[in-house]
């Protein structure tokens, strides 16, 4: 049985080629080799080995078909995460989503629930890093999500070393929803969201917005007291 449990990175390791067979899942009960095979245009032998990968993402599951006295075969279907990775391109929608957020006229309406955003995604990222062992001073974390955010397509740096590190973001990770606006919302959204991943207060100590070269976020000296 393959694991089911939801990876909030399963999209960074997924290949075009994996998306292919997800999409012919889609919409199916159980789906055997040969069917995949015709479907897809390749080699059992490459059908395997995509199905395998899956089944370690969690993200289809199978179970064994005995016909007879021949051998037993396996048939496939999508896991419930692995129909959210073989939908549509949700962008347009956390868009429109993201819109009607900054439409909220209640100016603490809107800050809680952008605030509740940040802490929500911010969450995700830090049980990942909690999972690794030796990974406790600032650093280490923001190392740690630095990765993270690059499995994501997020092109960023970890600058300086020791106490006071900074988290470069060489452009913005969500360009058609910042807001150049004095409110800043997806500015705030991001500071407060790799608060809570690194366990530490850091601030936007660069942005584009303003003109500089790239986005820094920079640890705080709340955040060197916090550590010790």
């Amino acid at each position: 049985m393959s694991r089911s449990d939801s990876n909030p990175d399963t999209a960074a390791e997924l290949r075009s080629v994996d998306r292919e067979l997800l999409k012919v899942l889609r919409g199916k009960t159980w789906v055997g080799i040969g069917e995949l095979t015709d479907a897809l245009g390749v080699t059992a032998t490459a059908v395997r080995q995509r199905v395998e990968r899956l089944l370690q993402l969690g993200l289809i599951d199978r179970h064994k078909v005995v016909a007879g006295r021949g051998r037993p075969t396996f048939q496939y279907c999508l896991t419930v995460n692995g129909h959210r990775h073989a939908g549509a391109n949700p962008t347009a929608i956390a868009e429109a989503m993201w819109l009607e957020i900054l439409a909220i006229e209640d100016v603490e309406v809107r800050g809680r629930v952008i605030a509740s955003i940040a802490s929500r995604l911010g969450r995700e990222y830090a049980s990942q890093i909690d999972t690794d062992n030796g990974v406790d001073s600032v650093e280490q974390r923001m190392i740690k999500l630095s990765e993270m955010l690059s499995q994501r397509q997020i092109d960023n740096q970890v600058v300086g070393s020791g106490e006071l590190p900074v988290l470069d973001l060489a452009s913005c990770p969500y360009p058609s929803l910042t807001d150049a606006s004095e409110d800043r919302a997806m500015c705030r959204l991001e500071e407060q969201m790799i608060s809570e991943a690194l366990g530490q207060p850091v601030h936007l100590s660069s942005c584009r917005l303003d003109g500089d070269a790239c986005c820094q976020f920079s640890a705080t000296s709340d955040a060197v007291g916090t550590s010790q």
